[in-house]
């Protein structure tokens, strides 16, 4: 153990990127769980760092405008996609999005195969570069998060399977480049899991893990983004047990 890794210059602006992802994926990871697709959030983000390594291939800069544009993109046709299939074939649908997952991920792998960096880009991809966050750097989440927010909550728009659709691919684009594939789907799921159908258990079990989760990573130097992972599963389990008890007194 070591208290080096503690510096509030890393950790702050890291915890508060895990708050901005909480304000909107435990929102949605509740209408993912009432929907029963589960996994749509990892197709959707598939789609997103597809974009990302796809764009990189082709010279665009890192975290510059074309690369954000070539995330948004691959996600948005990805939720189209998706929605376009619903429609179609309900039933269904949640092998589609596996099935989306996996042909996303492959295309992923064959952009890269040719890249020198494949297993640094797929690292990041993956369990992402909290601890690289800067204060200035969290403005775009900030941005993206606000307008998320907006049209989740606006008139008659949650009950819009499209709207619904679209503004989770914008919100998973936005943090997929910030926290990775593993602690998109963890953000989503474990507090939902844990929630019930409360909102402010999911968000007391995002704000537990990502804080023990961070702290631990500084103090035992650890990967950050599946420190979280871990830590938020910890948190939700106490968290889901005393619900069920809530319930059956």
């Amino acid at each position: 153990m070591t208290t080096e890794g503690l510096q509030a210059a890393i950790l702050l602006p890291a915890f508060a990127a895990g708050l901005l992802v909480l304000l909107t994926h435990v929102p949605l990871g509740m209408e993912v769980l009432k929907r029963g697709i589960i996994f749509i959030d990892l197709a959707v983000a598939q789609f997103a760092g597809f974009g990302i390594v796809a764009a990189h291939a082709l010279g665009a800069e890192s975290h510059g405008w074309q690369m954000q544009c070539a995330a948004l993109a691959a996600a948005l046709a990805g939720a189209f996609f998706l929605r376009w299939r619903e429609k179609r074939n309900p039933v269904h649908q949640e092998a589609i999005i596996g099935v989306s997952f996996v042909a996303a991920a492959c295309a992923t792998i064959l952009v890269l195969a040719k890249d020198p960096q494949s297993g640094e880009h797929m690292r990041e991809l993956l369990v992402g570069q909290i601890l690289w966050t800067t204060w200035t750097g969290l403005v775009p989440l900030a941005i993206v998060t606000a307008v998320v927010l907006a049209v989740w909550h606006g008139p008659r728009l949650k009950a819009s399977p499209l709207a619904f659709y679209l503004a989770f691919a914008v919100a998973i684009t936005a943090s997929v480049q910030v926290v990775g594939v593993y602690l998109v789907f963890a953000s989503l799921i474990v507090p939902a899991l844990a929630a019930r159908g409360r909102p402010k258990v999911g968000y007391a079990v995002g704000v537990a893990g990502y804080a023990a989760g961070l702290l631990g990573s500084a103090l035992f130097d650890l990967p950050s983004g599946a420190a979280i992972v871990l830590a938020l599963i910890l948190a939700a389990i106490p968290a889901s047990a005393l619900a069920s008890r809530g319930r059956g007194s």
